[in-house]
């Protein structure tokens, strides 16, 4: 008599082949520093080649141990710092086979209102929701952020949710070993009993399981809202209506989600009065997709870094770094609605720009032949090289324009926020 096949695990499956090279070469492609013991993603590779079929089988058999994360701690940009958990790029790895295996599994569960880590969906469509809403006269937003979302998950619940989804317990026990493996931080390893750092390549998919809990409550009770990872904002009619399902909402969270609202970043508002993504939105019947302030702030800081008058680089090396981050923002910020913004931030980059080469040119001489090469009148170059005022001054002066006019930065391959205008 044939004996019956055993039928594969959901881990054994997870760790076919081809999901793990799909892993691997999202882990090398993602880059990111080493962990714990130390190795790099382009070491990943060959230790694999050598040690696969022996991890393999400790991984099923259940002795495989997950190392402690390495604590890193980031600026935010609206002050304070954001705690990052980095895997060692082996616990990566499996990570993000575990992630690419079981999202299709959860992708048909998830609510149409959520967007962050997700196939297929972005922030921008997020952000073009939530201005629906506000088109069809929803007024007023509740703005939930959670206190330290990452850092506050509660392990059991979580874990509780996943078993109705994922009947494989060896999966679990691979899964749980990440959420409990310790953190180091100056030399001593701290155990983790609830949350999951960010910068695991599982947390994103864990981040939505949990809230998908908050989605299917808030879908029940038939409110408008849009979701991105631990930003959601509930859009209504009204600033009674609003303070009421932030009342309602928060006490949910506490009691059904062990998750806690910052009152301090929450807000009932109108939606011109808050930021969603980087995005705010104009005032009147027709809302248009604006630039948050704070992300135009954020803007001009990062580009004053890069433009510092003090660089020693030559400007063509100053304008090279400066488009690798203008075109990575305008990448994003470039779907506003309002693009005199863009037009006046390109003035002012270039602006900036012209101050370098001002102080470069160093003294009145130098900077009297520099202007009279590049078409400016001798009279009139005579007058700004002799000018007291410094470089930010004279950055906007009539000869500057001349000299340095947008035809001149585009030749240098200066990336503008809008299309190209030439002088």
């Amino acid at each position: 008599m044939q004996k019956k096949k055993k039928k594969s695990s959901m881990l054994e499956k997870g760790l076919e082949r081809r999901n793990i090279e799909r892993a691997l070469e999202q882990v090398i492609r993602n880059k990111g520093a080493g962990g714990v013991d130390g190795m790099q993603t382009e070491e990943l590779r060959a230790y694999l080649n050598d040690n696969w079929q022996r991890l393999r089988s400790s991984i099923l058999e259940g002795s495989y141990e997950s190392s402690p994360v390495l604590k890193v701690e980031i600026p935010k940009p609206s002050g304070g710092k954001r705690m990052l958990g980095i895997p060692t790029v082996l616990d990566r790895l499996l990570q993000q086979a575990i992630s690419q295996w079981l999202s299709p599994k959860y992708e048909g569960q998830f609510s149409k209102h959520s967007y962050g880590f997700r196939p297929g969906k972005n922030a921008h469509q997020a952000v073009m929701q939530a201005q629906i809403y506000v088109k069809e006269g929803k007024e007023w937003v509740v703005e939930l952020d959670l206190e330290k979302f990452f850092d506050k998950v509660n392990h059991d619940r979580l874990m509780s949710v996943l078993s109705r989804t994922v009947m494989d317990k060896p999966t679990l026990k691979l899964i749980r070993s990440y959420l409990t493996s310790g953190i180091l931080e100056d030399g001593v390893v701290s155990q983790r009993t609830e949350g999951t750092p960010q910068g695991s390549p599982l947390s994103p998919l864990l981040s939505n399981i949990v809230l998908d809990e908050l989605d299917k409550e808030l879908e029940k009770r038939g409110h408008r809202f849009v979701r991105y990872a631990d930003d959601c904002n509930i859009y209504v009619r009204s600033q009674r209506a609003g303070e009421r399902v932030m009342a309602s909402i928060e006490q949910f969270l506490t009691r059904r989600l062990k998750l806690k609202v910052n009152k301090a970043k929450s807000a009932v508002a109108p939606p011109r009065k808050r930021k969603f993504l980087g995005f705010g939105f104009t005032s009147g019947k027709v809302p248009r997709r604006r630039i948050a302030p704070q992300a135009i702030a954020r803007f001009r800081s990062r580009v004053r870094e890069l433009t510092r008058r003090t660089c020693g680089r030559s400007l063509s090396q100053v304008a090279k770094e400066l488009s690798r981050y203008l075109v990575g923002w305008r990448g994003y910020f470039g779907f506003c609605e309002t693009p005199s913004v863009l037009y006046e931030l390109d003035q002012w980059t270039r602006r900036r720009l012209r101050a370098i080469a001002w102080k470069q040119w160093k003294r009145g001489p130098n900077r009297f032949t520099k202007l009279r090469r590049r078409g400016v009148g001798r009279e009139q170059a005579a007058q700004t090289a002799g000018s007291p005022h410094g470089p930010w001054r004279l950055s906007q002066s009539p000869a500057l324009s001349i000299a340095l006019p947008n035809a001149f930065f585009a030749s240098l391959g200066l990336a503008t926020l809008v299309p190209r205008r030439v002088a």
